[in-house]
């Protein structure tokens, strides 16, 4: 907040050539994206450190007419002010100025037209070295009655650049081979297209299981062509997902995709005793969260699989989290054993699970990650809510995985964040022999992709399987039964 509250004028009247008025500013990196938000102008020169690295000015520069709009602040709250009407201006780009230049810019009363309450003002901006990058000339319309308000308050802004994650987990996936994907009943242009997506981004290599007049007519509306994409033939969504469970089951693909099909047939056909994917360790579902105002990935589990889990279902639940972020290079995850108080109390059973999990952490049940928990959801994301609560420790405030008490909690926690934080969510299951990509059926392409990714990496560097080979002919129908080129 500025030391002044109030922002006032200088009339005509009041002004003499020669009255001159200044601000200072320190360019920041947000400064460049909010001008380039605000204006439009993405120039790769302002906003692209590779580029910029290889143009004339070698780095990134700012807006020329980011100096610009500190001549016209000056005008319109210092000299003359409120109420100042723009008439012209000139400017003339000397030099460029980078992130961390402390500009100064400057206006002086050169002319004053009575008559007409004409102003013409000299305009500078100088860096802290005494360099001058901007010069010009402006030409007001000054105010004749005096203005005193209150300063407004601005609103604070958080600037995100949406995708971004998802774009680094592509990039850290772009040099591993791509698996073999079944996608399963991808009966519509959403899942179709991104499964597709994924193919082409070199993620993996899609295996469309389902009734293939009806992924031909979904293709052919959503204008792809599925020439060397291998369809095997499933008369309905329930025999698709049975059909990909068992080329999962022989390794034939590394990995699912749900497709235009409810959760539970695909996950019904994972679980089955018999014929199913069962490993020792209980499945669960991880959301990876793209959250606007948290400085890193959010992990949040189990909020799709297990209802109420009990306290050993709990631990594979936490560990299978920790094992994805591992995967995704995370070292030593932090994860948040969440309830409703940082305190145990044998009331409210989700606080005893939570001493329990840090214990079977400490005895090695758990590894791979620090564990703290009981923590509520304030303590376990904010470092101020953790420092107000006396809470130390390297997990609280700073958490990379948040672990539910229950399903109910942890699904409308990953709505809350998605819907009204803005958060971005993709998502695996885990703890089967393969990785599920268990994605909405609303969820776009750029989802379906980032959550291929996570798949990929996690058969690569973390899963409970080695990854499949894939052929060097991208179909290998042979190696597919009842499969199509």
């Amino acid at each position: 907040m500025s030391a002044f509250p109030f922002i006032e004028n200088r009339t005509l009247a009041e002004i003499r050539v020669g009255d001159t008025a200044s601000l200072t500013r320190t360019l920041q990196a947000q400064d460049i994206s909010l001008f380039a938000a605000v204006s439009g102008d993405v120039n790769p020169a302002h906003l692209d450190r590779d580029y910029a690295a290889t143009d004339r000015f070698h780095g990134v520069i700012a807006h020329g007419l980011w100096g610009g709009s500190l001549i016209s602040a000056v005008l319109g709250t210092e000299l003359p002010g409120p109420g100042t009407i723009y008439l012209a201006q000139s400017l003339r780009f000397l030099h460029p100025v980078r992130i961390g230049d402390t500009i100064t810019a400057r206006v002086t009363v050169r002319e004053k037209d009575e008559a007409r309450a004409r102003l013409v003002l000299d305009c500078t901006c100088v860096d802290a070295a005494g360099t001058v990058v901007i010069t010009g000339e402006a030409e007001v319309l000054a105010p004749t009655e005096k203005v005193r308000r209150s300063r407004v308050l601005l609103p604070e802004i958080a600037l995100h650049e949406r995708g971004a994650v998802w774009r680094r987990l592509i990039e850290a996936a772009r040099d591993l081979p791509p698996i073999r994907m079944a996608i399963v009943h991808p009966c519509d242009a959403l899942s179709l297209t991104g499964a597709l997506a994924a193919g082409r981004a070199g993620l993996i290599v899609p295996v469309l299981v389902g009734p293939q007049a009806k992924i031909a007519a979904a293709a052919e509306a959503a204008g792809e062509a599925l020439d060397g994409i291998v369809v095997v033939d499933a008369p309905h969504s329930h025999a698709a997902a049975a059909q990909a469970v068992a080329l999962a089951r022989t390794g034939a693909v590394a990995a699912l995709m749900k497709g235009a099909l409810h959760t539970d047939e695909i996950m019904t056909a994972a679980l089955d005793r018999d014929a199913g994917l069962r490993t020792e360790r209980r499945m669960s579902h991880v959301y990876a969260l793209d959250v606007p105002h948290y400085p890193k990935p959010l992990f949040l589990t189990d909020a799709a699989v297990t209802i109420a889990p009990t306290l050993e279902e709990k631990r594979d639940i936490v560990q299978n989290a920790i094992d994805l972020c591992r995967a995704l290079g995370i070292p030593e995850p932090k994860a948040a054993i969440l309830s409703a108080v940082e305190t145990v109390a044998t009331k409210l059973g989700s606080t005893v699970d939570a001493a329990s999990l840090c214990k079977m952490a400490e005895r090695g049940q758990i590894t791979g990650g620090r564990i703290d928990g009981p923590l509520a959801f304030d303590t376990a994301v904010s470092r101020d809510a953790a420092r107000a609560k006396g809470l130390g420790g390297a997990v609280a405030g700073d958490a990379d995985i948040l672990v539910a008490p229950d399903l109910v909690s942890g699904n409308m926690l990953a709505k809350q964040l998605i819907h009204l934080a803005g958060a971005q969510a993709a998502g695996l299951v885990l703890g089967a022999r393969v990785p599920i990509v268990l994605t909405s059926r609303s969820d776009g392409a750029e989802i379906r992709t980032a959550s291929c990714a996570l798949a990929q990496l996690f058969v690569h560097r973390g899963g409970i399987a080695p990854p499949v080979a894939v052929a060097a002919e991208q179909g290998a129908a042979t190696a597919l039964p009842g499969a199509a080129a």
